[in-house]
């Protein structure tokens, strides 16, 4: 699992006209936003702003109320989260969603799952294929592992992980569906310091596999010291886009936000 360093290139996803409407709450008013292949994306705004909102639209957990997603050319805009994943996009959340119960390693074996062909049958008696299958997934697990320096935990209970371990566990379970596009929804979310600096670490090892990033945090430092582009939203519209530098010294998104964090 080796990478080199990628210059952004055509958007591998394109978002359009998007609105997400629970009821009379509008959650995301007619965004439309491009994000370049392998890029670290960040998107930002205060809390209610519509960004895990937009996360579960591209992931498929909502289907939008109006407008347009496409991924590799490709719409997934309403369709089933599995097809998705198929399709190349993973995606973590605020809350660590683990098997607790299994060994770490388990839980990256169980993200191999959209990349695996035995059928149903061939599971339950153990045929030959299977059993290769089996093995080649396990290889490949311990390869995600070891990309994100939980080698060593390989045989524990995944709920017995520090907070920042099971984070990093789930991007490496994430990360096991091959994707093309990753989704990291408040990944740094109770880490303490040395463990967000190695989360940006692992993120940037992550764009430099090939995989593009888009990046949910609060962590304003981490932001500007890893993301080559930022979406601010505010009210779930479409604040402002650009480089961080520009971000940080965009008036608009210093008084709806960079300066709300700062008065706190």
């Amino acid at each position: 699992m080796t990478g080199t360093d990628f210059q952004p290139s055509a958007p591998i996803l394109k978002v359009s006209g998007l609105w997400m409407k629970f009821g009379g709450v509008t959650a995301l008013r007619d965004v439309s936003y491009e994000v370049p292949e392998k890029v670290i994306q960040a998107v930002i705004g205060p809390n209610g702003a519509g960004k895990t909102t937009l996360f579960n639209c591209i992931s498929g957990m909502l289907g939008p109320s109006e407008g347009s997603i496409t991924f590799l050319g490709q719409a997934i805009g309403g369709i089933a989260p599995h097809r998705i994943a198929v399709a190349g996009v993973a995606r973590t959340f605020q809350h660590v969603a683990l098997f607790k119960k299994m060994s770490v390693l388990e839980n990256v074996m169980m993200g191999r799952h959209p990349r695996t062909g035995s059928g149903f049958l061939a599971a339950g008696l153990r045929l030959p294929g299977m059993r290769s299958e089996e093995k080649l997934i396990r290889s490949r697990a311990l390869e995600y592992l070891e990309f994100a320096g939980l080698a060593g935990c390989a045989g524990v209970e995944s709920g017995t992980l520090p907070l920042g371990k099971q984070k990093i566990l789930e991007i490496a379970r994430a990360l096991a569906t091959e994707p093309r596009l990753i989704l990291l929804d408040e990944p740094a979310g109770g880490l303490n310091m040395k463990e967000t600096e190695d989360l940006g670490e692992l993120i940037q090892g992550i764009k430099k596999l090939g995989v593009t990033v888009m990046l949910v945090e609060h962590d304003m430092n981490l932001i500007m010291d890893i993301s080559d582009r930022v979406l601010v939203l505010h009210y779930g519209e479409v604040l402002a886009s650009g480089a961080p530098a520009e971000i940080k010294e965009n008036g608009a998104v210093v008084e709806a936000y960079l300066g709300a964090e700062d008065e706190e």
